[in-house]
């Protein structure tokens, strides 16, 4: 086996699979970062789920934007779901592990917040019911996919955003959630800063 070779296609396909979703996801990225900077000028929050690599990628997010990206700026008001190891367990073990999301939106959730619901599958049953108490909740949705949206493409409301990375692959769809959670960052810094270009 060459390991160089095998090393270099990785290169070579996560860049290809970055650029052909870019046409596809810069809209309604975009879309995203204008629903996530009203709703933190409107004094509400966003709320972020999702598990394994997703759980991951919920922190960082809720970490860039409670410290910083690359801008100075103060503080934005986002939690991520995924990190009270108390609260999780408690609710996993009293109730069931497809609630340990859906009881912290049903808690924190107000109307005007919004929750960044990540699944690479589109199938989470936890971060499905997430999304169901978003809606209960008058949260509006960001849900982040991949393998064509899953069960979440098909529930999401009106007022919500799917980012649907084109892939079937899970490291790809994941390597594409990061650049779309930077553009994220990105976008609500530049607006909230008066940034041009």
């Amino acid at each position: 086996m060459d390991l160089i070779d095998r090393v270099s296609r990785q290169f070579e396909d996560s860049a290809r699979t970055k650029l052909d979703a870019v046409e596809h996801l810069a809209a309604p990225i975009a879309g995203a970062v204008e629903i996530m900077t009203t709703a933190l000028l409107n004094n509400g929050k966003i709320l972020a789920c999702g598990n394994g690599g997703s759980a991951a990628d919920a922190q960082h997010f809720a970490a860039e934007l409670v410290n910083r990206f690359e801008m100075e700026r103060p503080p934005l008001a986002a939690v991520a779901l995924t990190t009270d190891s108390s609260t999780l367990t408690s609710i996993a073990n009293d109730y069931d592990f497809t609630q340990v999301f859906s009881k912290q939106v049903r808690a924190l959730g107000q109307p005007g917040d919004v929750l960044l619901a990540i699944s690479t599958s589109g199938n989470s049953p936890n971060v499905i019911e997430a999304i169901v108490a978003a809606h209960e909740r008058e949260v509006r949705v960001i849900a982040l996919t991949g393998k064509g949206g899953g069960k979440i493409g098909e529930m999401l409301a009106d007022g919500d955003i799917h980012l649907c990375v084109p892939s079937d692959r899970t490291a790809r769809i994941q390597e594409v959630h990061l650049l779309v959670l930077h553009c994220l960052c990105d976008g609500i810094d530049c607006l909230l800063l008066g940034v041009e270009d």
